[in-house]
């Protein structure tokens, strides 16, 4: 099997005329597709720690479960340095309370599992809420900097904006997350070629694993106006980093070996796809490209994987045509060719009518009422998630009430993810996908 984490050039008929017809020129994404690179400034890290200072009396745009509840009972670690606080974004999903126990492994299996740095990756999350406006996400990432030498090291460097005096590796990393978060097909090959020069695949598959996930994060409490822990202020003191093993080492080959683990959540993974219940919520592809280029930084993946599982399983107020409505209008918004395939995929394996998917080329008239209040939320959180406000999240309960209006937020946090993982790794699309987006619009997307 070729190796799909690498941008390499595909000859096969197949794959050219996928790149053909997704061609910036080809006219489906020419006329629809209003996509804008994010070109807002850069919030500087005293406007973010003033901002902070201010949510700490913010009043949040959802109900928060009380710390001492029984949900948080069993959880080992409920915020990444170890300590017995309750973060409110848990607090948060307590709503849906599944997947409570999943998004509290996550965040500091992202942090922390892995071959790349913590203290990396926590930067790349601080440079993403830099560009995105989030002032509780520069909060946390700031905590995690300060609990290590590295950390406070790195961190007034990119508070005295002396990025140029960082090792080679960081600086990438950190041009890395601010070009994807700009734009899900910024980083153009000659400068993922640098990346891939002092990065190996596993390493670039998590690097754009933490870029994808803190475009999540950000988007997920911003839209919920989570205020700022009075704790995710101060100065961390004895704290204990989770016991994460690296999933992987790197080797002094001139090829990367794939690991037990990889071998292992591969296997896991292969199994899993084979269910029947899998099956029947998915798109009928088996193991997708996505899940295929994730297994290569198998701690992360099976994290994303426990928790995406959660929400799918237990996030059912909103039906599946109009979550797959929003991750469509997501994907489009952002130029997304391999998800874009996969919603329209999606969407006719339900049924819908190809007439409607035509239809929406041009607008939205064809939506409901109710589809269009969920895919009109998406976009602007996709576009700018930093000008959401109380009456964005309102209107969105009004329609689908504050469980579904919750759900209508995960599944577009979800696709601000999974569109920077799979077009920010050029990830081919799949020979059923293409066959029925050309099934749908044409050859040529007329």
């Amino acid at each position: 099997m070729k190796n799909i984490m690498r941008r390499l050039r595909f000859t096969t008929p197949l794959v050219v005329s996928f790149f053909l017809i997704l061609s910036p020129t080809f006219s489906f994404f020419a006329r629809v597709v209003e996509t804008k690179t994010n070109v807002a400034p850069l919030m500087t890290i005293s406007a973010l720690e003033r901002e902070a200072r201010r949510r700490v009396d913010a009043k949040p745009r959802v109900a928060l479960v009380a710390e001492t509840s029984d949900v948080f009972r069993e959880i080992a670690r409920l915020e990444p340095l170890g300590t017995t606080r309750v973060p409110n974004y848990l607090r948060a999903l307590a709503a849906l309370p599944p997947t409570v126990k999943p998004f509290a492994h996550l965040v500091p299996t992202f942090i922390y599992g892995g071959a790349v740095t913590s203290e990396v990756k926590a930067a790349m999350g601080l440079r993403v809420a830099q560009i995105n406006g989030s002032p509780y996400v520069a909060a946390h990432m700031q905590r995690v900097l300060a609990a290590s030498e590295r950390g406070r090291t790195l961190l007034g460097t990119i508070k005295t904006d002396k990025l140029a005096s960082l090792p080679h590796a960081d600086q990438l990393a950190l041009s890395y997350a601010e070009t994807l978060t700009r734009d899900v097909n910024g980083v153009g090959d000659a400068d993922f070629q640098k990346v891939s020069a002092v990065y190996n695949d596993s390493q670039l598959v998590e690097l754009t694993m933490t870029v994808a996930f803190f475009n999540y994060f950000t988007r997920l409490v911003e839209a919920l106006n989570l205020p700022v822990e009075p704790w995710a202020l101060e100065t961390p003191g004895g704290v204990s980093t989770p016991s994460i093993a690296p999933a992987y080492q790197l080797s002094p080959a001139r090829v990367a070996l794939i690991s037990d683990e990889e071998i292992g959540a591969t296997s896991a993974a292969a199994l899993a796809v084979k269910d029947a219940a899998a099956q029947k919520a998915g798109l009928g592809l088996g193991m997708a490209n996505s899940q295929r280029a994730m297994l290569r930084a198998p701690a992360l993946a099976l994290a994303w994987r426990a928790y995406g599982n959660a929400v799918r399983e237990h996030a059912t107020t909103v039906n599946r045509e109009t979550k797959l409505h929003v991750s469509f209008a997501v994907s489009m918004a952002n130029g997304c060719r391999y998800c874009t395939l996969h919603q329209v995929l999606g969407l006719r394996r339900l049924g819908v009518d190809p007439a409607k998917l035509v239809a929406m080329k041009k607008n939205d008239a064809a939506l409901s009422t109710r589809e269009r209040a969920a895919v009109e939320f998406a976009r602007k959180l996709t576009r700018e998630p930093a000008t959401m406000g109380d009456a964005d999240y309102a209107k969105l309960k009004v329609e689908f009430g504050e469980p579904g209006a919750l759900e209508v937020l995960l599944q577009t946090c979800t696709f601000n993810f999974m569109n920077r993982f799979t077009d920010g790794l050029r990830l081919p699309s799949e020979d059923e996908a293409i066959r029925v987006y050309e099934e749908t619009y044409g050859r040529g997307g007329q």
